[in-house]
């Protein structure tokens, strides 16, 4: 992560996270939520001591839902948000 993006995810709580996504992404306002919360956890994860970084969960995001409901779209647009890559796997 580079500084720029330290300083940004330091600003950003979970609300502006999701204002930021619902710029592209209509509906899904309960994924929207979660995965805005598990960005700031996953922030808060890397600040904090080793010995405490367990505790923040999640560490981990499984979206599953119906073809054409956004899924691929939250998690590209979250990841560019965080300047993290983004990887695509599907699992028929």
């Amino acid at each position: 992560m580079t500084q720029q993006t330290e300083k940004t995810l330091d600003q950003l709580t979970p609300k502006a996270i999701v204002a930021e996504l619902d710029k592209y992404i209509v509906g899904q306002r309960d994924a929207k939520r979660a995965v805005a919360i598990a960005l700031r956890n996953r922030w808060r994860r890397r600040r904090v001591d080793e010995d405490f970084r367990d505790e923040i969960y999640p560490k981990n995001i499984l979206m599953i839902g119906p073809t054409g409901v956004g899924k691929t779209e939250i998690a590209r647009r979250l990841a560019k948000l965080a300047d993290a890559p983004f990887l695509k796997v599907e699992a028929t």
